[in-house]
């Protein structure tokens, strides 16, 4: 049987979240600090974009590449602009509303 994670988003305030996670069939609770870097925010989702939906947006794209009890505690979205080439476009088409 396949673990359901539920995600939930603290804003922190300065372009800093929590995000907590947790898994149904463990007794997993895992904290983690996203650094949503204005700029990237703008990169992915317009100068006016909600970072809270980036953060959720970027914690799926992690999560469905590597288990989210394999992340560090804290990142910084330049942070996975770095490891993974396609993020900033693959969140953008995710994101962005179809024209």
């Amino acid at each position: 049987m396949s673990s359901v994670e539920h995600t939930r988003i603290e804003a922190l305030g300065d372009h800093d979240y929590l995000v907590h996670v947790s898994r149904d069939d463990e007794f997993l609770t895992l904290q983690i600090r996203i650094r949503a870097n204005p700029e990237i925010v703008a990169r992915i989702a317009g100068a006016d974009a909600d970072e809270s939906r980036v953060v959720a947006a970027t914690m799926d794209y992690l999560v469905a590449r590597q288990r989210s009890d394999d992340l560090p505690e804290q990142l910084d979205l330049e942070d996975i602009v770095a490891a993974y080439d396609g993020y900033v476009d693959d969140l953008h088409e995710q994101i962005s509303p179809v024209r």
